[in-house]
């Protein structure tokens, strides 16, 4: 496994550096469970807005190690949650999730008052990408 070259970067951030649909996995008492979530790449992370309540966060919680799955592209990592989409040190990826989800963001699904409204961070471990033939094997954790 290589570390995160600057061309599976570009790929990366071509690909998923705006709004894109990842299969999600998580685990509970030995199961698993796969969801469909809007996701934005950047920086060898993946970050969802969601709620803090919700299935997925409860099984974070218990396991923080999940898988996912995208266009040619499927990696494990390390789900984190950021904690309430308004707070002032969210302020940052707030703004690139706001922009990147412009087409729905505000259709009245989320409730950005609602302080269990959260930003999902899955900081990337290892993965795999294929691209025009090519296959990546990437250690993101390697990368600098």
């Amino acid at each position: 496994m290589e570390k995160l070259s600057k061309e599976a970067e570009r790929i990366m951030e071509e690909r998923f550096g705006k709004d894109t649909v990842i299969a999600l996995a998580t685990t509970q008492d030995g199961a698993a469970h796969v969801r469909y979530v809007n996701a934005y790449y950047e920086n060898r992370a993946f970050y969802v807005i969601t709620y803090g309540l919700s299935n997925k966060m409860k099984q974070i919680s218990q396991n923080p190690l999940v898988g996912i799955a995208g266009d040619w592209f499927t990696a494990h990592g390390t789900g984190i949650n950021l904690g309430y989409f308004g707070k002032p040190e969210n302020g940052e990826i707030a703004g690139k999730l706001r922009k990147a989800f412009a087409e729905w963001i505000d259709n009245g699904h989320n409730d950005f008052q609602d302080e269990n409204t959260c930003i999902l961070c899955i900081r990337l471990k290892d993965g795999i990408l294929f691209s025009h033939g090519t296959r990546y094997e990437i250690d993101f954790e390697g990368a600098s």
